[in-house]
C-alpha cells in the first residue's frame, strides 16, 4: 500500500503561514537597511567628490571596493550560513554595516572612507544569502521563486528610501548629521534580530552535518560548481543585474545630471522610476515563474536584449542630449535588471540540496557584483581618458552583456538535463511513500 503526496507542499517542507511571515520579515528588514547604506553612495556622488577632492575614477573606487569586498565574501558567507545559520550571519552583517556606516559619515579623509565602505560592504555581503536562506528554512518549496523576488522587491524598497530620504537629508542636514542618522537604524534592525529572528521552525531542524575544516570547504565549492546550474545561475546573475547596479549605485545620477543635462531633482524622479519598475516587474517575475518554470531562461534573455536596446538607442540618439521619453523608457526598463537577476538564483536552488544552498547561492551572487564592479570601474576610467563622453564610457555595458550572454547559451542544455534527471529522482523517491 502507498499514499500519494500532497501537490502543494511537498515532504519535509516547512509549512509556511504568518509566523513564517513574521520570522523573514525580521530577515529582509536587514537587508532592506543594507540596501539602503549600500546605495546611498549613488545619491552622493557628486557630493562625495566634492568633499574628499576626488576625480572620476577615484570616485568609482568607494563602490568598486565596496563591491569587491561583497563580491569576495560571497562563498565565505555562503559556507557561513550553512554552518552558522541565518541568525548569527545577520547578526555579525548588521554590525559591519552599521559601523561602515557611521564611519563614512565621519570619514575625514578619502582614505578612511574608502576602508568605511569596505566595512560596509562585508557587513551587506552576510545579509541576502542569509534571507535566501530563512525563506527556504521558513517557506515551502514552491514558493521559492516568489520568495526570492519579494527579497528583491524589499531590497528595492531600501535604494528608493535612499533616492528619496536620505539624498534629501544630505541636502538639508549635512553630510555627517543623514549618515550618521541612517546609521540608527542598523541598530534598531540588529536588536530586532538578535531578539526575534530564528533559523527554522520547530520539527524542521536540518540534518546535522559534518564540518571537517578546510577539506569540507573544498568540497562543498567544488561539488557546488560542478552542478551546471550553479553556474548557469551566476552567469544569469552576471548578466542581467549590473546594468541598473551600475546606474543607480554610481553613475546614474552624473549621466543624467552632466551629460542629459537634467536637474538634481529631475534626475532623482528618473532613479526612483528605476526603482519602482524594479518593484513591480520583481512581483510579475515572480508570479510568472512559479507558475511556469520553463519561463526563467526567457525572461532573463529578453531583459538583456531589452536593456541593450534601450541603452544604445539613448547613446546613439541624434542630437546633443536624449528626449525626456526616452530617458523614462531606459529606466522603466532598468527597472527589470533586478527581478532578472534573482532568476539566477532559481536556477542554483534546484541544482543542489539543501545542505549547499548557503555556498551555490554565494557562487551565483557573485555574478552580477562582479561585473558591476568591472563596469564601474572601466566608466570612470573612460570618462576621465575622454572627457566625460558619457557615450563611449557606458558602451562599455555591451561588451560584458556580450560575454555572459555566450556563457548562459553554453551552458543552458547542460543545466537542463541535470534539472530533469534531479526532478525524475525525486519523484521516483518521494512520490510514493510505504505504509508502515
Amino acid at each position: 500500500m502507498s499514499a500519494t503526496t500532497s501537490k502543494a507542499t511537498l515532504p519535509g517542507d516547512p509549512p509556511g503561514g504568518r509566523r513564517a511571515a513574521a520570522v523573514w520579515s525580521i530577515g529582509v528588514a536587514v537587508y532592506f537597511v543594507a540596501v539602503i547604506f549600500r546605495t546611498s553612495l549613488g545619491v552622493a556622488g557628486l557630493d562625495a567628490a566634492d568633499r574628499f577632492h576626488v576625480n572620476a575614477s577615484a570616485l568609482s573606487t568607494f563602490s568598486i571596493l565596496q563591491l569587491l569586498v561583497y563580491a569576495g565574501m560571497q562563498i565565505p558567507v555562503g559556507l557561513l550560513v550553512d554552518r552558522l545559520g541565518t541568525k548569527k550571519v545577520l547578526s555579525i552583517g548588521a554590525v559591519l554595516f552599521t559601523a561602515g556606516q557611521l564611519g563614512f559619515a565621519f570619514s575625514p579623509s578619502y582614505g578612511t572612507a574608502l576602508a568605511s565602505r569596505a566595512l560596509l560592504g562585508c557587513g551587506d555581503a552576510m545579509t541576502f544569502i542569509s534571507v535566501l536562506r530563512l525563506g527556504t528554512r521558513w517557506f515551502p518549496a514552491r514558493r521559492g521563486p516568489l520568495i526570492a523576488q519579494l527579497a528583491g522587491l524589499v531590497g528595492m524598497a531600501g535604494n528608493l528610501v535612499s533616492t528619496l530620504v536620505l539624498a534629501r537629508l544630505l541636502h538639508s542636514i549635512g553630510w555627517t548629521p543623514a549618515f550618521a542618522g541612517s546609521a540608527l537604524a542598523g541598530a534598531v534592525v540588529l536588536a530586532l534580530t538578535l531578539l526575534f529572528l530564528k533559523d527554522h521552525p520547530e520539527g524542521y531542524e536540518p540534518e546535522p552535518s559534518a564540518h571537517r575544516g578546510a577539506a569540507y570547504v573544498r568540497r562543498q565549492i567544488l561539488a557546488s560548481w560542478r552542478e551546471p546550474g550553479t553556474r548557469l545561475g551566476l552567469w544569469v546573475h552576471f548578466t542581467t543585474q549590473f546594468p541598473a547596479m551600475v546606474f543607480l549605485l554610481l553613475w546614474g545620477l552624473p549621466f543624467l545630471v552632466e551629460a542629459q543635462g537634467l536637474s538634481r531633482a529631475t534626475a532623482g524622479e528618473l532613479l526612483t522610476l528605476v526603482v519602482l519598475s524594479n518593484m513591480v516587474i520583481g512581483l510579475v517575475y515572480g508570479q510568472i515563474v512559479a507558475r511556469h518554470h520553463a519561463a526563467r531562461l526567457p525572461l532573463a534573455l529578453g531583459t538583456v536584449g531589452a536593456t541593450a536596446l534601450m541603452w544604445a538607442a539613448t547613446i546613439v540618439y541624434p542630437g546633443e542630449r536624449a528626449p525626456m521619453w526616452l530617458l523614462v523608457v531606459l529606466c522603466t526598463v532598468l527597472g527589470a535588471c533586478g527581478p532578472a537577476s534573482m532568476l539566477g538564483f532559481d536556477f542554483a536552488r534546484p541544482a543542489n540540496p539543501p545542505e549547499r544552498q548557503g555556498t551555490a547561492s554565494g557562487i551565483t551572487n557573485m555574478g552580477g557584483f562582479i561585473a558591476s564592479m568591472a563596469t564601474l570601474l572601466t566608466i570612470g576610467v573612460l570618462l576621465d581618458a575622454t572627457g566625460d563622453d558619457y557615450d563611449i564610457a557606458f558602451s562599455a555595458v555591451f561588451v560584458l552583456q556580450a560575454l555572459g550572454v555566450s556563457q548562459i547559451l553554453r551552458l543552458r542544455g547542460r543545466a537542463a538535463r541535470r534539472e530533469r534527471e534531479r526532478l525524475v529522482a525525486s519523484r521516483v523517491e518521494t512520490v510514493h511513500v510505504p505504509a508502515a
